[in-house]
This record gives structure tokens, sequence and C-alpha cells, in this order.
């Protein structure tokens, strides 16, 4: 079973909100195997609501919308789903005497506008809203030569939820009885390359049309690799997934430091829980971002010696004593070695400034590391997006601190 999402409402179309209800379904649907191929937004406007749903139903089997329920004028799913597919809008008196009772219970007279929110599409059936107005729809429609069928629910976050929970949600695994399978995802993040190569570096792992199936996206410069596969049970997924895993292991090797949630802090302090070693941090060009992010990892207390975050020359001078005069290059040598001796911690790591030319072929900002053995120092030049600048360097000094754990 293939499945679309549909959120309707000016204020997703206008940039006002986001649409989290259609990641949300997407997840659930998911989970009991049903993927989606789509998901579409569209204004409160009865023209694209009707296309929408027109062509929703001729490319899936499944459509699950939110929003469009209320008593308002631009509440239009009903109308729109009428329209679409010829049917008269009938009056569910249960569904009308419990809006009326609601209303009663609050100590309000139900406004006669709220009526619409009764009135169903012919053939559909009501899904029960246990705490508020708007009841959903269940509706099976004929569409290009296959039956679509069709939940409405509301787009209050609340609301939706409790309705896929308690309704949706145990209708749709009845449906798909024995065929019911899930659809698991397991995430390889990576470091150290760009998308391209790294890709290369895969043999046919990325294909169209190959089971598992692996994809990629990178995020200021962390690259996930995300393998999907369809199966009875998570355990059956996962064991249909990891030779695939396997293979991505051996073709990457270091340049995979984690999964799932994990981003380069935390592979650093697991490393450094198990050597029973410590870190301290001096930092310049990347503004304190690698300190916060060790900061929020869980037993980071036990490795983490504390930071120095300067913001010139002078303050270095003055906070660390390191001579403004010396070479960018010595400055982030200087500034590691000082950090790890007046914090007595096994490691440091520096970040010195960033070159006032960053486009300058020859501007580099320079990473130390000391260590009992004494202080080495990179420079890395930078060509991405002036927004990731300061993540990419924090990553990356975090990224040499971890590779050296690894005797890489």
């Amino acid at each position: 079973m293939q499945a679309e999402v549909i959120a309707i409402g000016d204020e997703l179309t206008g940039g006002q909100r986001l649409d989290t209800n259609s990641q949300w379904l997407s997840q659930q649907l998911g989970e009991i195997g049903i993927r989606t191929l789509f998901h579409t937004t569209v204004a409160d406007d009865l023209a694209a609501n009707i296309h929408a749903f027109r062509q929703a139903a001729q490319r899936v089997d499944l459509i699950v919308c939110t929003g469009g329920l209320g008593p308002t004028a631009d509440d239009l799913t009903r109308q729109s789903i009428g329209e679409a597919f010829d049917l008269s809008l009938v009056l569910h008196q249960e569904s009308l005497d419990r809006i009326r009772q609601m209303f009663e219970s609050r100590g309000r007279e139900m406004p006669e506008r709220n009526r619409v929110q009764a009135q169903f599409p012919e053939g559909s059936q009501p899904v029960h809203n246990p705490h508020g107005t708007a009841p959903g729809i269940d509706l099976s429609v004929a569409a290009d030569h296959h039956r679509c069928r069709i939940f409405c629910l509301p787009g209050v976050p609340a609301e939706m939820k409790e309705m896929w929970e308690q309704t949706v949600g145990p209708l749709l695994q009845l449906q798909l009885g024995n065929n019911m399978q899930v659809v698991r995802h397991f995430r390889l993040k990576c470091f150290g390359m760009g998308e391209s190569a790294l890709e290369a570096m895969l043999p046919d792992l990325i294909r169209r049309g190959r089971e598992p199936s692996v994809g990629i996206t990178v995020s200021q410069a962390t690259i996930t690799l995300r393998v999907t596969v369809l199966g009875r049970s998570d355990e059956a997924c996962r064991e249909l997934m990891q030779p695939t895993i396997e293979i991505i292991r051996t073709c990457l090797g270091n340049l995979v430091f984690g999964e799932e949630d994990d981003e380069l802090q935390h592979a650093v302090t697991r490393a450094l829980l198990e050597r029973n070693e410590s870190v301290a941090i001096c930092e310049w060009g990347s503004g304190g971002l690698m300190s916060d992010w060790m900061h929020t990892v869980s037993g980071s207390e036990r490795v983490f010696a504390g930071a120095k975050v300067v913001t010139s020359f002078q303050s270095a001078h003055r906070l660390l004593g390191v001579d403004p005069s010396l070479e960018p290059c010595d400055h982030a040598k200087m500034m590691a070695a000082t950090v790890r001796e007046s914090s007595g911690a096994h490691y440091a790591i520096s970040i010195g400034a960033f070159p006032k030319s960053v486009g300058n072929a020859e501007a580099q900002v320079f990473l130390g590391l000391a260590t009992r053995d004494g202080v080495s120092v990179v420079g890395r030049r930078f060509a991405g997006h002036p927004n990731i600048r300061k993540p990419l360097v924090a990553k990356q000094a975090l990224d040499l601190l971890r590779l050296h754990l690894l005797g890489s």
C-alpha cells in the first residue's frame, strides 16, 4: 500500500507555520509498512483542494489529510472531497448531537455554523474525535481503476495524533491483516570527506531500486547514510539490512563515526570514557561552539576538563599568555599546549582565528592537538557557505581528536 499525505491551510503554504503533521503521519505509516510517496501542501482554496484530492486518489491507495475540518468559511475539506468525487454531503445526526453536547458541557450554545462539522460525504464514516468538535472522515472512493481510502483528520496536532492512535492506525492495521509489514531505517554518520567522494567508495549501494535502499544526506558537513528496509518484524528488518551495514563500514572505515543520533561529540566522549582520559578545549574561530556541544553529551563531565574561548589576539594574550606576534600556525599550537597544561587534561584541542580573507586560496584556519607527546597543528581551507564555517571547523577539531584516539 502506498500513501499520500495532504496538509491543508493558508498558514502552511504562506510559511507562517511549519507542517509537522505530515512528518509525524509519514513516520506512523512507515511503522506499519505503508510507504508515503507524496507530501502535498495546499492552501484554503476550493479548486486547489479538489485538484489535490483527485490527483492523489489516482496515484496512491491511501490518502491521509489534515486540516480544513473546522466550522469556518475557509474550512473546505468536506466540500472539496464531495465535489472531487461527485458525492453529496449528508448530515450525520449522532455527530451533530455530540458536537452540541460538547458545547453544552462548556456552558455554551452551539453556533449554527458548527452544524457543518456534522456533514459528511455520502458513503463515509465519522472518525471519533475525543477532545474536539471536528470529527474525522473515513471514505473509500473509486479512482483510475482502483480503490483509494481517504482519512481526513483535524489540523490540531494533539487531536490528530489521538485520532490516529485510537482509530485510524488500528483500522489500517486491520485492513492490512497478514500483509502488514514494517519499514525500518538505520542511520550511519560519517565525517571527513565530501558527499560525492564518499558515494564513490560505496559500490552500487546508492543505486535506485536497490533493496535495502541506501539514501545519503548532508548537514553541515556531516554525512548520513540511511539504510531502509521493509520486513515482517524489527528482527527481520535488522537481519535484512545487516549485510549492507557491514559493507558500508568495511568500505568507509573510520569515516563512520557513529549511528542514529550520534554526533562527533558523542563519538569523542565515548572514546575518552573508554580510555579514562580527558580533553580541554580552546576556541577562537568557532566561538565556543565545540565546548557547547561537549556539554550536551551525557557523561561528558567525566572527560571534559574545561574550555577557554578567546576573541582576539589581545584576549588570547591576557587569558593564556600567548604572544600576539606569533604566526597563526604557532598561535594555535600555543593555545593547545597552554590549555592542556593549565587544565591537567590528557589532551587539548585548539581552533585558531579565521583568516581575514577566507576566499583566498592560501588562507587557512589552524587546529591544534596537544598530547603527552607534543603538539601537532593542521591547517584547513574553506570553500563552503559562510553559515557552516563555525560548525565545520568545530567538527574538524573534534574529528582530529577522534582519529588520534583511534590511532589513525
